[in-house]
């Protein structure tokens, strides 16, 4: 089973595949790039910190890692954050959990279009952290609402040139039983270094990434209820208990 980010970036998937006993092969097609220190990001902390938002909306648990990375670095605490908290999902709400930080909005569906449905009307700023490719469908959502959004980019998302070995000797011999796709940039990076591959069954961990799947020329076989880890895993065994693999 081809899982396409790293496993320090995977949420757990790795390991869940194996507890339910599959073999799974790393297949990192995008890596994570820092911020420059010392830019918006360290600015926004600042301010933060200072009260001069309303909201901070989270929509992955990368940019959690990376708001607070940042923030250690430039002394800020993470119990400064005067600021009521949204998260796009349970894995982004539990990696603010882990810094202290309880969310107080996570939509019942875990996608960037609920949290924009689920967001509250008001008035003043709402700051979001985000990947720099994330598509500015929340920022709009959020400005529908009556806010003041405010985007700065907590990381950089960068392409990979070619995937690992043991997962190219996989695909040409036919090893790979399915394919685990957790983002829409993933399947775009797999695209770019893999092509679209016929055989293997496509999973998909929600509606977005699902299309991003298909309007690349997969057929996707499963897409996660809920949009989580344990709800993507769940998909993968449907899709290949159907074919008996």
């Amino acid at each position: 089973m081809l899982i396409t980010r790293p496993r320090d970036q995977d949420g757990g998937l790795a390991e869940s595949l194996r507890e339910h006993g599959a073999v799974p092969i790393e297949a990192p097609v995008l890596r994570i790039a820092p911020v420059r220190a010392g830019g918006r990001l360290d600015a926004a902390i600042r301010d933060a910190a200072h009260g001069s938002f309303a909201w901070i909306a989270f929509t992955s648990a990368n940019a959690v890692e990376a708001w607070f990375e940042r923030a250690a670095s430039i002394g800020v605490m993470e119990g400064d954050l005067p600021a009521r908290v949204a998260a796009v999902g349970e894995t982004t709400g539990d990696a603010l959990r882990r810094h202290g930080i309880v969310p107080d909005l996570v939509p019942r569906t875990f996608t960037t279009a609920a949290l924009g449905r689920a967001f509250p009307r008001g008035t003043g700023r709402v700051l979001l952290p985000r990947a720099d490719i994330a598509p500015a469908e929340l920022e709009d959502a959020i400005v529908g609402k009556g806010w003041t959004a405010v985007r700065v980019d907590a990381y950089r998302t960068r392409p990979a040139r070619s995937l690992p070995p043991e997962a190219r000797s996989a695909l040409r011999a036919g090893q790979v039983d399915a394919l685990a796709f957790t983002s829409a940039s993933t399947v775009d990076g797999f695209v770019r270094v893999a092509g679209v591959i016929r055989g293997p069954k496509v999973a998909c961990i929600g509606p977005v990434t699902a299309k991003a799947a298909r309007a690349a020329g997969f057929a996707v076989h499963a897409v996660a209820r809920p949009h989580t880890i344990e709800g993507l895993v769940e998909g993968l065994e449907r899709a290949l208990r159907r074919t008996g693999t």
